[in-house]
C-alpha cells in the first residue's frame, strides 16, 4: 500500500501519517526504488490502533507511551487514569448544565436575567430578590442598585469572599434589609448631581452604617482595623469610587470610615 491508500484504509489523512513518522509514533518504512514508500497490513494494524487510542481520549504523548509497551502491562493503568478523568469531566458538564438550567428558570420567571449574569446560585438569588423589591417601587430601576450589583458581581470572582459572603447571607436572612437597601439606593441617586460639602452626604453615610446588620457591621469593623486607611486605597477601590458622583463617593467614604470606629 502507498500512503493515501494506507491513510484511506484506516479513516485519516495522509497528513496526519506523516505527523505520526515525524513524532516516532508510527515507524516510517524505508523507501523502494522507485522512491516511493510501501505499507503493510501491519502499518495498517498499528494505525488503527493509535488511531482507536486517540478516538478514547489519548494524548499522542501517551498513545506512544502504550504502542512503547510491548507487553501491554501499563494500558490497563492508562484506561484506568482516563476513565477517572472523564467522570471528573462528566461531574462538571453535570453542575454546568445544572446552573444554565437554573439560569434558564430564572429568565422565564423574570422574563429576562441580569446584565451581570452569569453569578452564582446564592447571587443569583439575591439580585432575584432586588429585582422583585425594584419591580414594587415607583419609577425605573434604582442607578446605584445597578452598580451595586455590578460590584457584587465582580466581588464574587475575587479569591477573598469573606466579605461578601456576610453581606448576601445578611441580606437573604433580613425580609426588610434589600427594602431598607433601596432606600439607601434612592438617596445615593439623589447625590447624583451634588457636592461633595453637601450635608445630605453626611446624613446618609450614618444612615448606611445603621441599615447595616450588626453583624455585618462588626466584621466591617475587624477588616477595617487589619488595613492601614481604607480611604486612600489605590487600584479597584479607587476605580470604584472614580465610578460615582463625587457627593455620592463622599457619603460611602464616610461611611466606610465610621465602620471603622469604635460601635456604641
Amino acid at each position: 500500500m502507498r500512503i493515501k491508500e494506507l491513510a484511506d484504509a484506516v479513516g485519516i489523512t495522509t497528513r496526519a501519517v506523516r505527523h505520526y513518522h515525524r513524532i516516532g509514533l508510527l515507524p516510517e518504512p524505508a523507501r523502494r526504488t522507485n522512491g516511493y514508500r510501501r505499507y503493510s497490513l501491519r502499518d495498517a494494524v498499528e494505525l488503527a490502533r493509535i488511531r482507536r487510542l486517540c478516538e478514547l481520549g489519548l494524548s499522542l504523548d501517551e498513545v506512544r507511551d502504550v504502542l512503547a509497551d510491548d507487553a501491554g502491562k501499563d494500558l490497563v493503568e492508562v484506561f484506568g487514569e482516563l476513565d477517572a478523568d472523564l467522570a471528573r469531566q462528566e461531574e462538571s458538564i453535570r453542575q454546568r448544565r445544572a446552573r444554565l438550567a437554573q439560569l434558564l428558570r430564572q429568565a422565564k420567571e423574570d422574563g429576562t436575567l441580569s446584565a451581570e449574569a452569569p453569578v452564582s446560585p446564592t447571587l443569583a438569588a439575591l439580585f432575584h430578590d432586588m429585582s422583585q423589591a425594584a419591580a414594587r417601587r415607583p419609577g425605573p430601576e434604582s442607578a446605584m442598585a445597578g452598580k451595586e450589583r455590578e460590584l457584587l458581581a465582580i466581588l464574587e470572582t475575587g479569591d477573598d469572599r469573606g466579605w461578601l459572603d456576610g453581606l448576601v447571607q445578611a441580606m437573604s436572612s433580613d425580609p426588610t434589609a434589600i427594602a431598607r437597601s433601596y432606600e439607601i439606593y434612592a438617596r445615593l441617586d439623589d447625590l447624583a448631581e451634588a457636592t461633595r460639602d453637601d450635608p445630605r452626604v453626611e446624613e446618609l453615610a450614618h444612615a448606611i452604617v445603621a441599615g447595616m446588620p450588626a453583624a455585618l457591621l462588626e466584621a466591617a469593623k475587624v477588616a477595617g482595623g487589619q488595613q492601614t486607611t481604607t480611604t486612600d486605597e489605590g487600584g479597584f477601590v479607587e476605580a470604584l469610587f472614580a465610578d460615582l458622583a463625587p457627593a455620592q463617593a463622599a457619603a460611602i467614604r464616610r461611611a466606610v470610615q465610621l465602620t471603622q470606629a469604635p460601635i456604641r
